[in-house]
């Protein structure tokens, strides 16, 4: 009992140390609400019309930035589906055969029906043993989370949450609104900031909290500027950070720019076809996190089945169904995805408005017979 209790005593450490640097991070906004609103807005400017635009300004810079840092927080990564897990009986015959080429004609046969082109740097077919699981194209395995990610892009201590494809959009989104609340504050800071350094202004309370509170939005502003432009090449290259580390392996060896489609397309991948949700933290990204278009389609895994060129895509169901995996690797729609762009459309049609601005939508997928 003792050891148990110990590892138990160890694991609520562990969950409340990670919490550090986000109480931390709430710390420093509640302060900086504190200083601009009552400090800098209430007590300092004397002109009521500056005081106004500033405070509905800072507010809406505010809220928005509280809600992306929310969502990036507690939306829970997405796991592969349940037909990436090895059945019992695969498990079991797994276990019973020695490491080496027969797991992996096992591995062969299961993944023969499941859309995975990514391979390891030997070319083996990527399974983690801690999940018993295939592992999908652009999934990982946390060592944080003790999870496998769907989409990982890195563990974030700042938001105690792994970043990947269910909010890597929130992610992108908390960087943007952070960076513009911390530009605003400069910004409107700066003049104040210069009085009272140059005793423009009496020396009061207010004075420590709005020139602190200039340094700290500043500096704040220049880190934050080279992380979001670092992401914004990331979603234009369509790469996570740990695939900018290490490009994806396919078949033919590694490809950095295996999953890149084009700049518009790739940014629709992350936030959707519906321009009116970009800017809002709510769920819009494309996909289902295990399968995702490619520009190799000439260079395809010569042991996944190929598919009728006459086959055309089924009706996408409505009312919010559950998805249904394929049967067979999506070659032919990621082959017109790539030479028509039909799933990433570069205009907002009818059927656009349809699939994105749900709870979670995600591409057409097509069934193979």
């Amino acid at each position: 009992m003792a050891p148990s209790g110990s590892r138990s005593i160890k694991r609520s450490c562990k969950r409340v140390l990670h919490w550090i640097p986000v109480l931390f991070i709430s710390l420093i906004v509640a302060w900086s609400y504190y200083a601009y609103v009552v400090q800098l807005c209430i007590a300092s400017i004397e002109n009521v019309g500056e005081k106004i635009v500033y405070l509905l300004a800072y507010h809406f810079f505010f809220i928005m930035f509280v809600w992306a840092y929310w969502q990036t927080i507690y939306t829970k990564p997405m796991h592969p589906l349940k037909e990436f897990h090895l059945s019992y009986s695969d498990k079991e015959l797994l276990e019973r055969v020695d490491r080496g080429e027969s797991q992996q004609e096992i591995l062969r046969r299961i993944v023969k029906d499941l859309p995975v082109y990514t391979r390891t740097m030997s070319g083996a077919i990527r399974f983690c043993d801690r999940c018993i699981l295939v592992k999908p194209d652009r999934c990982h395995h946390c060592s944080v989370c003790d999870k496998c990610i769907l989409k990982m892009d890195h563990h974030c201590p700042w938001v105690n949450n792994c970043v990947g494809f269910s909010n890597y959009k929130f992610f992108m989104l908390f960087l943007a609104y952070s960076l513009l609340y911390c530009l605003f504050i400069t910004a409107t800071d700066l003049q104040y900031f210069i009085k009272f350094w140059m005793s423009g202004l009496p020396d009061t309370q207010a004075k420590f909290h709005i020139m602190f509170l200039f340094f700290a939005a500043s500096m704040f502003s220049v880190s934050l500027a080279a992380l979001f432009a670092y992401h914004c090449w990331l979603v234009c290259k369509n790469r996570s950070t740990l695939e900018a580390v290490r490009a994806p392996a396919f078949c033919h060896g590694p490809d950095k720019n295996g999953f890149s489609l084009g700049i518009s397309k790739n940014f629709r991948q992350v936030f959707g076809d519906e321009k009116k949700f970009w800017p809002v933290p709510v769920f819009s990204s494309l996909g289902d996190g295990c399968a995702f278009p490619t520009c190799l389609v000439n260079n395809q895994d010569p042991e996944q089945p190929s598919t009728p060129p006459s086959q055309s895509p089924p009706n996408k169901s409505s009312g919010g169904e559950a998805h249904q995996f394929p049967a067979k690797p999506l070659r032919e729609s990621q082959s017109r995805l790539v030479h028509s762009g039909e799933s990433f459309r570069e205009s907002d049609g009818p059927e656009d408005r349809e699939r994105t601005g749900t709870p979670n939508p995600a591409m057409t997928l097509e069934n193979e017979v």
